[in-house]
């Protein structure tokens, strides 16, 4: 079994510790709320970190074998998945296809 650790303590403004709290949801503590946020926190930097490197591997492949993509061609793409996400939202009354049985 592992040991656990602890984060050094953390001063903040009473306002933001207050906020906290306020925020807090039936039975959360703030230390699984502030353990949730950096967990959180962790994750989204991982993934900022894998999409910059597949933007940069992609950049050095486009440079490499000259093949490069308009962006005219890319928002033209864009426009298409956002209308056809949109065809494919729930409507006000209708029931959604997971749904129905």
């Amino acid at each position: 079994m592992m040991k656990t650790a602890t984060f050094p303590s953390l001063r903040v403004e009473p306002e933001l510790r207050e906020a906290a709290e306020q925020s807090l949801h039936e039975g959360e503590t703030l230390s699984s709320f502030v353990e949730q946020s950096i967990r959180e926190s962790i994750e989204r930097r991982r993934y900022q970190r894998e999409f910059l490197a597949r933007g940069l591997a992609s950049r050095e492949d486009a440079k490499r074998t000259g093949n490069y993509v308009s962006s005219e061609a890319v928002l033209q793409r864009l426009e298409g998945m956002l209308a056809a996400a949109k065809s494919a939202a729930v409507k006000p009354g209708r029931i959604p296809h997971f749904y129905a049985s």
